[in-house]
């Protein structure tokens, strides 16, 4: 999938309705486009799991698991 033009540098996006960050190379295009269309939307500098949790966002479970804290 590529990613959103917004996003394009970035590889995690937080949804401010859930608090949950997505990690856009291995969340599914319809949860992106959803995210995208809701325009309640985010990225984290710098772009880690850590500085999203920083911000109290959750990794979504689908898309974030399996992954380090990178």
């Amino acid at each position: 999938m590529t990613r959103p033009t917004r996003f394009e540098h970035n590889q995690y996006v937080g949804d401010k309705r859930s608090q949950i960050v997505h990690d856009l190379d291995r969340c599914s295009a319809d949860v992106i486009d959803e995210l995208m269309a809701a325009g309640t939307y985010l990225a984290f500098g710098p772009d880690t799991l850590v500085e999203a949790a920083n911000r109290c966002y959750k990794p979504h479970a689908a898309c974030c698991t399996g992954r380090g804290q990178d």
